[in-house]
């Protein structure tokens, strides 16, 4: 009978130690509310021509800084044909870039130079800093969207 008193004692005193109902730890994951609303608040929208695409975005300084000049209106970039396997445009402003060698293939976009945004419909193999993927095509849906001349992508943000 003791040892189930000291027991119970313990427990007692153990469930003292979390805190009450507004103690929260802090790893603690946000609520679903706030998760999907910071989801949001950093989602971007891309089209090429007239077509919508599905973005990955990396969780990088780039992306951010390319979130950031998409805050006051959509971002229009003009890219033109290189080498057979790529769109390139000038993005207008220079970006934070975290170079590493990369091998990418159809569908990839990467910043080059700090300032110029690649849209992959082959592969290459160069220093990049990866921006994101189009996660809705194929390669040859890619082929299709970039490779019968210029193009322009629109990045919004939201």
């Amino acid at each position: 009978m003791k040892i189930m008193a000291a027991a119970l004692a313990l427990c007692l005193a153990l469930a003292g130690c979390g805190g009450g109902p507004d103690h929260v730890a802090e790893d603690t994951p946000a609520p679903a509310a706030e998760q999907d609303r910071t989801e949001e608040e950093r989602a971007m929208n891309m089209t090429i021509g007239a077509t919508a695409v599905t973005v990955a975005w990396e969780d990088n300084a780039a992306v951010e800084a390319l979130r950031a000049l998409c805050e006051n209106g959509p971002l229009t970039i003009r890219l033109h044909m290189y080498g057979g396997f790529e769109q390139v445009g000038d993005i207008g402003e220079g970006l934070p870039a975290e170079d590493a060698q990369t091998t990418t293939q159809a569908g990839d976009i990467v910043l080059y130079a700090g300032d110029q945004m690649v849209v992959f419909y082959g592969s290459n193999s160069w220093a990049y800093t990866r921006l994101g993927h189009i996660t809705d095509q194929t390669a040859d849906g890619m082929r299709q969207l970039l490779s019968n001349g210029d193009v322009t992508v629109t990045v919004t943000a939201g």
